[in-house]
């Protein structure tokens, strides 16, 4: 849990830093820093369930490729 917690520090750290250093803005790189970390969240569960699936499927081929070879032979 500790990893994590520095982690999240550190990416609200990047993000709001490099907010403030093109923008110039304390208030646009809270903001940023706020948001941007909350939507990442978001897309990664999605993404992660895309690339369960797909794993799922490579899986269950390769188990079905096994199957045929196993009952051919």
């Amino acid at each position: 849990m500790a990893k994590t917690f520095t982690f999240a520090i550190l990416h609200f750290s990047v993000a709001f830093t490099i907010t403030y250093l093109l923008t110039g803005s304390i208030v646009i790189g809270g903001a940023i820093a706020l948001i941007e970390p909350a939507v990442n969240t978001v897309v990664f569960y999605f993404h992660d369930k895309v690339w369960k699936r797909i794993e799922s499927r490579q899986t269950a081929n390769a188990i079905k490729k096994n199957h045929q070879l196993y009952v051919s032979a």
